[in-house]
Parts: C-alpha cells; sequence; structure tokens
C-alpha cells in the first residue's frame, strides 16, 4: 500500500469537508443560534489537518485497489471524527464517543441518534445533522471525485470500493463524468422534494432538512415525532415517493430522465423491489387493519409509511411500530435486512443480492433433479459472472455472520434479545430504529459504551458493505 498516496488523499478530503462545516453559517446567522463560531473553529481544525496531510505528503502514483480500499475506510472514520467537533464544541454532545456515534449515524445515513431532546438543538447543529446524511448519502468520496480532480488517478477504485451494489454501474468512460452525473440527479430529486414539502406547509428549513435525509435514505429529522410532528397526509406521501425513489438505483433515475423509460421498467430488479413492497404493504394492512387501524385509508397510510420507510432503510417514522401485532413488526424485521437497489443510497443487503440468491438456490434445485441440464442464473436477460456470484454467497455468509456475532455482543452488554438483535441490524442495515429499547419512538442514548463502539462499527460495515472495511483487517494486506 502506497501509505503516502493514501494520505495525500485523506488530506484533500479533510479539505472538502471543511467547507462543508462553513455550509451551516448562514443558518446559524438567520436563526442566530450563536453557533456560528462553533463551526468556524471545527473548520479550522479540520482544514489544518487536512493541508498538513496535503503539503507533507506527495506522491504521483496510481491508486491501487489496496489504496482505494485504504482511502475509502479511513476516510468514513476521518469525517466522522472531524464532523463531530460540532456536537462537542458546541456541547451538544459533550461526549467524543457519542458525538462520533451521531455523526457515523449520519455520514452512514444510519438515522440512530443518543439524542433525547432534538428540537432544544441550535438550528445550525440539526442542519449540519441533516447535511451530514446528505453527503453520505451518494458518497462523499463520489462527489469528490467529480469536483477534486487529483482524485481522478485511480479514481475507479475509490468508485468501487464506496458504491452499494453487487457492481458498480458506469455512466460515462470517465470515472469522474460518471460521479458526476450520479450526483446532479441527486441534487435535482432532493431539491424538488424541497419545493413539494414546502407546498405542502413546512419552513424552508424544514423542506431542506428532510429532503436532505429522505433522498439520503438517511431519516434525521429536526423534529422529535420525526415527518409524524406534522400530522399531515401530504407530507407523508410526498415523503414516501422519494423514499422509493431513494431506494432505487440511481443509474435508472438517470436513464429515465433521458427519456428512456424503457430502461427503467426492464430492471428485473426494481420489479422485484416494486413487488416486495406492494406485497408487504397489503400483508401489513391485513394485519393491522382492526388491531390497530379501524380506517383503511389511515391504515393504507401509515402502512405504507412505515414499509417503504424501513425496506429503504430510511428509518423516518409516523407510527410506533412497537405497538403493531407480532406479525407486523417479524415482516419489518426481515425488510431491514433486504434494503432497497443496488446502486441507491438505501443500506440493506441489497434487491439484487437478494434476488440472485434465490435464483441460485433455485438452479441447484433444478441440478439435483436434471445433474446433466446447464442452466445459468440471469438478472434480467443477462447471465451472472460466477465471480460475482460467489461474492454474493460470501457478503450473504459475513453478513449473517456479522449479524449474530454482533448480537451476541450487545446482549453481552446487558441488552434483551430484541434489543440486542434490533440494535445491531438497525445498525448493520443503516435502518436507524430498531426493535425493543431503541424502537421507534427511542434512542441509542442508554446503550453501554462498549456496545456503541460495536454498534459504529456495524455503521460503517454496512455502509461500505463489509469488503471494503473487513479487508483491511486481513495480514497480508498490509504486506507488499
Amino acid at each position: 500500500m502506497n501509505a503516502t498516496l493514501v494520505l495525500r488523499i485523506l488530506g484533500a478530503l479533510l479539505l472538502f469537508l471543511t467547507a462543508a462545516l462553513l455550509l451551516p453559517i448562514p443558518f446559524s446567522l438567520y436563526f442566530a443560534d450563536g453557533a456560528w463560531w462553533i463551526f468556524l473553529l471545527a473548520a479550522g481544525v479540520t482544514g489544518a489537518a487536512g493541508a498538513l496531510l496535503l503539503h507533507s505528503c506527495k506522491s504521483a502514483k496510481e491508486l491501487s485497489v489496496r489504496d482505494g480500499f485504504a482511502v475509502v475506510t479511513f476516510g468514513w472514520l476521518l469525517y466522522s471524527l472531524f464532523g463531530a467537533l460540532p456536537f462537542l464544541f458546541s456541547g451538544a454532545i459533550p461526549s467524543l464517543l457519542d458525538a462520533v456515534f451521531e455523526t457515523m449515524s449520519g455520514f452512514t445515513t444510519t438515522g440512530a441518534t443518543i439524542l433525547t431532546n432534538i428540537e432544544a438543538l441550535p438550528a445550525s447543529i440539526l442542519f449540519w445533522r441533516s447535511l451530514t446524511q446528505w453527503l453520505g448519502g451518494m458518497g462523499f468520496i463520489v462527489l469528490s471525485l467529480a469536483i477534486l480532480p487529483m482524485l481522478g488517478v485511480g479514481g475507479m477504485q475509490l468508485f468501487k470500493a464506496e458504491m452499494p451494489g453487487p457492481t458498480a454501474d458506469r455512466l460515462k468512460p470517465r470515472i469522474q463524468d460518471t460521479a458526476k452525473l450520479l450526483w446532479g440527479v441527486y441534487v435535482l430529486l432532493t431539491a424538488v422534494q424541497a419545493v413539494l414539502l414546502m407546498l405542502g406547509g413546512l419552513t424552508f428549513f424544514d423542506s431542506l432538512c428532510h429532503a436532505f435525509t429522505t433522498l439520503s435514505s438517511g431519516g434525521f429529522s429536526p423534529r422529535n415525532a420525526s415527518i409524524g410532528a406534522y400530522a399531515s397526509a401530504y407530507v407523508d406521501w410526498v415523503v414516501i415517493f422519494f423514499m422509493f425513489l431513494a431506494g432505487v438505483n440511481f443509474t435508472l433515475h438517470w436513464h429515465l430522465l433521458r427519456g428512456r423509460g424503457r430502461d427503467f421498467f426492464r430492471s428485473e430488479e426494481l420489479r422485484v423491489y416494486l413487488g416486495l413492497i406492494v406485497g408487504l404493504i397489503l400483508v401489513m394492512m391485513w394485519f393491522n387493519q382492526g388491531a390497530v387501524y379501524n380506517s383503511i385509508l389511515e391504515n393504507l397510510r401509515f402502512s405504507t409509511f412505515q414499509v417503504v420507510s424501513i425496506l429503504t432503510t430510511t428509518g423516518f417514522g409516523t407510527a410506533d411500530y412497537a405497538l403493531w401485532p407480532a406479525a407486523s413488526q417479524f415482516l419489518l424485521f426481515i425488510a431491514m435486512f433486504v434494503g432497497g437497489c443496488a446502486g441507491s443510497t438505501a443500506g440493506g443487503m441489497k434487491v439484487a443480492r437478494v434476488l440472485l440468491l434465490f435464483k441460485h438456490a433455485q438452479v441447484q434445485l433444478f441440478r439435483l433433479i436434471h445433474p446433466r441440464a446447464v442452466r445459468l442464473v440471469k438478472l434480467g436477460d443477462l447471465p451472472v459472472d460466477r465471480e460475482v456470484m460467489q461474492a454474493i454467497l460470501g457478503f450473504f455468509a459475513l453478513f449473517i455472520g456479522i449479524f449474530i456475532f454482533a448480537t451476541v455482543l450487545m446482549a453481552a452488554t446487558g441488552l434483551d434479545m430484541v434489543s440486542a438483535a434490533g440494535s445491531v441490524i438497525a445498525t448493520l442495515g443503516v435502518v436507524g430504529p430498531g426493535f425493543g429499547s431503541v424502537g421507534p419512538v427511542e434512542n441509542y442514548g442508554h446503550i453501554l459504551p462498549f456496545g456503541k463502539g460495536v454498534l459504529i462499527l456495524c455503521m460503517l460495515l454496512g455502509r461500505l458493505e463489509l469488503f471494503t472495511v473487513l479487508v483491511l483487517f486481513f495480514p497480508s494486506f498490509w504486506k507488499k
């Protein structure tokens, strides 16, 4: 691994974070919350660290695969550490571990929080909290590839290491152009949602914060009661629609915007994703009707919201699903494992992986009956490479293994099994709210420091999809 090049790129990323730390200052001045100097100080500290790394480490070599893994993993760790400075300097979160937990939850778009009274925080701190999710949604490394020419050297290694899904789609031959297109679609959808929320009566500030955390599948809200605070069917359906879009592969959005609707609806993963949503909603309504809601329209609205929120791993809430029937809660628990489409901002294992796992199992059963038959696993009309299928099988085994191991560790901290399993899948799947003591109306503040450390690692593993982080634990990674 070329340590000098890695440190140089990390310095450039910190300078980008420095610029991002200045964005809440206008909101601080407008709302007169007195926190403007906090972001100025945080930006100064971050900028000094970034400049030191950038100018003291000079290298003209190309990025290798190892370098890409190191940059992405350590970049996310540094962002979570330096991004926590506003919380620390303001006193909003006086504990370093809690501040890193909140920031990691933001950048990884998990949405798990240790805060109890969110509305008591300064407006600029709330804006920063939402901005971390928006930057982490599409990926700040991908954004850096779009605007920092220095990162263009070997940029595909960074793109592959950060972008979610079995494979990383390129829309243009140059990776910088692909990054620009993806972020362009991301910004456009964010702006449209913000305008629609303002038409529903939300302030510009609330609209922008919720647009940030919807398109990123993050789920942070400047309100204690999340989206439920507005008690508006219009707002609920707008958020539902954009949560759904956030869970779709963003390359498909690009094709649709270019008028290639046939490519959009031809995607088998999209059709399965849509089918999962509709199926879960219908089953959820069946269990909830009469037991929770007497009105079919209310049942449709709240069941749809929670299904889409959980399946896309956004984590917004309009209802306390902990009070729903056990069958409804179990379906939501399973949905946390699945997540959205590959190439979306959603977490989980991704619909494409789950679909291919079932197809692989189907092929194996078919071969038991017809041992000489040749039958390939396909996604759409295209056969899936054996290497890709092996990677998916490995990912599934690791995901389940980490879930079990981390659940045991969380149970060892004193949590009951429901809370332990719920907290792990809610962070490993980057969902946010879990079950038990970390349910939709609870928070993670009561968890012991060791448990928070485990969940911070789960968030990082879930957002970077396991391999990018775990490869650093192999001794051979560090050898020449």
